[in-house]
């Protein structure tokens, strides 16, 4: 059985290691964007293989979170809370980092081939959704769900750019057929980015979970109610 010290300093030991987590996948997710926009064939290799890691930390931080609920009984509720969104946070980040390794695989299968349309719009959806992660573990590190509620926000500035995406690309295939093949890879890379920041919401309304013990989506129904 831990001490009440011994548990606090385990947590933060996982804190630390979702912040490392995050970190690699921030990165790897940049990195797979600038690889595809310059046709950066050996870094999105590499961005590929690293992936192993994100998911070898992934496991290792999930086996921590079950031994250090299974050490400590009996344990706070609001223990019990922070350490299985942990669990959570940790899938979600790992998941994104899969979303990363597919833009890399998508910079390989393009390969040298001149773009169908400048890279502009993926990247602004690659800064953003980053921007969302940062904040977001940020604020589950804080447990401010005040901040957290909020991030979700700009997951509409992310939609809209796919959508544009999208609407560009398949202008583009009915002009010209030839260009289907990379054009369904392009909107590829931009729907991860797109899932990307449903995910980033989902630590948003785990970090409100932790804070005040209710669960809830985080959407804008009223919103997508009143266009039906």
């Amino acid at each position: 059985m831990m001490t009440r010290e011994t548990l606090d300093r385990k947590i933060n030991q996982l804190i630390d290691e979702i912040l490392v987590l995050d970190s690699m996948v921030e990165t790897a997710t940049l990195e797979a964007i600038q690889a595809l926009k310059k046709h950066d064939v050996d870094t999105a290799r590499r961005i590929y293989r690293e992936d192993e890691l994100i998911n070898a930390r992934r496991f290792t931080l999930e086996k921590d979170c079950m031994i250090t609920i299974a050490t400590q009984q009996p344990i706070m509720a609001t223990d019990l809370r922070l350490v299985a969104s942990i669990l959570e946070v940790v899938g979600e980040l790992e998941r994104m980092g899969d979303y990363a390794k597919g833009i890399a695989k998508i910079c390989v299968r393009i390969g040298d081939q001149p773009h169908i349309k400048p890279l502009i719009d993926i990247p602004r959806m690659g800064d953003i959704v980053v921007s969302m992660l940062n904040r977001a573990v940020g604020a589950f590190v804080r447990r401010d769900a005040e901040q957290a509620r909020m991030i979700p926000q700009d997951d509409d500035l992310v939609d809209a750019l796919y959508d544009q995406v999208y609407r560009e690309l398949i202008i583009i295939m009915f002009k010209d057929p030839t260009t289907i093949d990379q054009a369904n890879l392009l909107m590829w890379a931009a729907h991860n980015l797109e899932r990307m920041a449903d995910r980033v919401t989902n630590i948003c309304e785990r970090t409100i979970y932790v804070v005040t013990g209710d669960m809830h989506e985080i959407d804008d129904s009223d919103d997508e109610m009143s266009q039906v």
